[in-house]
């Protein structure tokens, strides 16, 4: 079964402070609170891959920068990653039906589409427009909630929406691609990353 593209979107937050932030240990330490015994590395490795665990780390640091508050970046990759790993175990225990699983397919093409278009904002000088990056972000959101209707609490439609605000924001999205800002340095490292999953058709 092809993986799905969600290593992107869990954690006691007083197990790892702000300043030592690894989403590899925060999704294994929510796959323990979500799976108790069953919860392995492996399965952690499974649903968060290298590449994705880094691209998540360089999102935490332009989180933290941005918001100028380690506690706020914190709760923003946690509940990303709560929601991935939540989406990831649904999808791996063939709980999606089939209206569910076409709605998987339009996600994996969106997420296509806005990954590329990250990328392509970076690499080309001048062409960055956040309104257009900031719509596909929230189509994105859109198919995630409309993917989760039926399993998960509105806690989780929480969750999700606190995630996407966030990295939909205009504000954020034009810090980000600022070209003598100091994201700079982390968005080359972030596109790095997709680039990569792009060419391992994980994206």
């Amino acid at each position: 079964k092809s993986k799905i593209p969600i290593n992107f979107l869990f954690f006691p937050s007083s197990a790892i402070g702000p300043d030592c932030f690894s989403s590899k240990n925060l999704a294994l330490q929510a796959q323990k609170k979500l799976l108790s015994k069953m919860a392995t590395k492996t399965m952690a490795n499974m649903l968060i891959d290298d590449t994705s665990s880094e691209i998540f780390d360089e999102l935490y640091k332009v989180t933290r920068e941005h918001t100028r508050n380690k506690k706020e970046a914190h709760k923003i990759m946690k509940d990303l990653i709560k929601v991935a790993i939540k989406i990831g175990i649904l999808y791996r225990n063939n709980q999606f039906n089939q209206e569910e699983l076409e709605i998987v397919d339009k996600f994996r093409k969106k997420l296509n589409q806005t990954a590329m278009t990250i990328v392509s904002f970076y690499e080309v000088e001048y062409t960055f427009d956040r309104n257009v990056l900031a719509e596909l972000l929230n189509e994105c959101k859109d198919l995630v909630h409309e993917l989760v209707e039926r399993h998960l609490t509105p806690r989780s439609h929480a969750r999700i929406n606190h995630v996407f605000n966030h990295f939909a924001d205009v504000e954020f999205l034009t810090a980000l691609y600022s070209l003598d800002g100091d994201c700079r340095p982390h968005l080359k490292k972030i596109c790095d990353g997709i680039n990569k999953l792009l060419d391992e058709k994980v994206l």
